[in-house]
């Protein structure tokens, strides 16, 4: 039988599928976030409504080609790039890979620290 759950583990929320036991690494999701938001004081579903309108607050800021800087974590930013050419690697078939926007993330230092952090 399958079940979820939360656990914290040395400063870390991990999203633990007890199908998968053994494995190290968890995935933390909109809705753990919302969980977790909840527990400072508001409920699962005023936290829901916040952290949708931060996500939907931020996806019309880059859509509209806006740079999102949130300090201490990092800032997300809209490329455009040219269209090239490229091979169809089954046929070898040279075509055109047309132009698009692709999202780019930078972590800010505090971020990056974190995550590298030794012996934590």
């Amino acid at each position: 039988m399958r079940s979820l759950s939360i656990f914290h583990y040395r400063d870390r929320f991990f999203r633990r599928d007890t199908a998968n036991e053994g494995e190290e690494e968890g995935t933390l999701t909109k809705a753990d976030i919302a969980a977790l938001v909840a527990e400072k004081g508001l409920t699962k579903k005023q936290a829901m409504e916040a952290i949708e309108s931060t996500l939907d607050l931020v996806k019309k800021a880059l859509k509209r080609g806006e740079k999102v800087q949130l300090v201490g974590f990092g800032s997300f930013t809209v490329r455009q790039k040219k269209a090239r050419k490229g091979r169809n690697p089954q046929t070898g078939k040279e075509i055109i890979i047309s132009a698009r926007k692709v999202l780019k993330f930078k972590p800010g230092k505090a971020l990056f620290q974190a995550v590298n952090a030794k012996g934590k």
